[in-house]
């Protein structure tokens, strides 16, 4: 099981989202997301890592993906944007026996809900949704003949949105998580974690392969 230890960050003090961009790509722990857990079927392997740190009241998330053939139909929170371009966290609170995961397409479109299993879920409230910021910048380019992108997404996710008491802090915090990059109906389907999966088929609703997220 991989263990990252998240620092904690000032990052709220930066007024504009492209300066709170800046510090979390200079100052956040950076981990790859390099897990390509069904080579056989699923081979495709993209550069992608993922920039964390926490302020005690939100966690901050930078993930970046480099040249893929980009797909991005849905264009509203709750649809299925695990079929596009996606990035995803995954989350299990110390001693909870619910998850809850945090799905993002390139263009910064949300799914999120709080699991019992797959199948047996509450989507996240509204009010949760509102208040995770979230903001997407790609840029395209041509690699050989082929058009592909490298895009960017930013989160912000509150305390109160990962089921954290609003008078409890997140320093000293330890949560069980994965970070994922995936494409069901992308031009090549992948599915990429950042800690390994051992399982026949693709499979990323499975706390039991969660890695650990050591709250500074």
């Amino acid at each position: 099981m991989k263990t990252l230890k998240v620092p904690v960050q000032n990052i709220s003090y930066y007024e504009t989202i492209y300066d709170r961009i800046k510090h979390l790509n200079e100052a956040g722990v950076e981990t790859a997301i390099d897990q390509v857990n069904w080579p056989d079927a699923f081979s495709k392997k993209l550069p992608v890592n993922v920039h964390v740190a926490h302020d005690d009241n939100r966690l901050y998330l930078l993930y970046s993906v480099k040249g893929e053939v980009l797909r991005t139909v849905n264009n509203k929170d709750f649809q299925p944007v695990w079929q596009d371009s996606c990035v995803e966290f995954f989350m299990q609170r110390d001693g909870e026996q619910t998850y809850r995961n945090f799905e993002c397409n390139a263009n910064g479109v949300l799914l999120a809900a709080k699991h019992e299993t797959r199948e047996i879920a509450e989507d996240m409230p509204v009010k949760d949704m509102a208040s995770i910021v979230r903001h997407a910048s790609i840029l395209h380019r041509y690699q050989g003949n082929k058009e592909v992108s490298d895009w960017y997404m930013y989160l912000e996710i509150p305390k109160q949105a990962m089921g954290f008491p609003e008078t409890e802090s997140l320093a000293g915090k330890k949560i069980r998580a994965n970070f994922y990059k995936c494409g069901d109906e992308t031009e090549e389907p992948h599915y990429i974690s950042w800690n390994p999966i051992n399982l026949p088929k693709p499979d990323f609703h499975v706390p039991q392969f969660f890695g650990l997220l050591e709250l500074e």
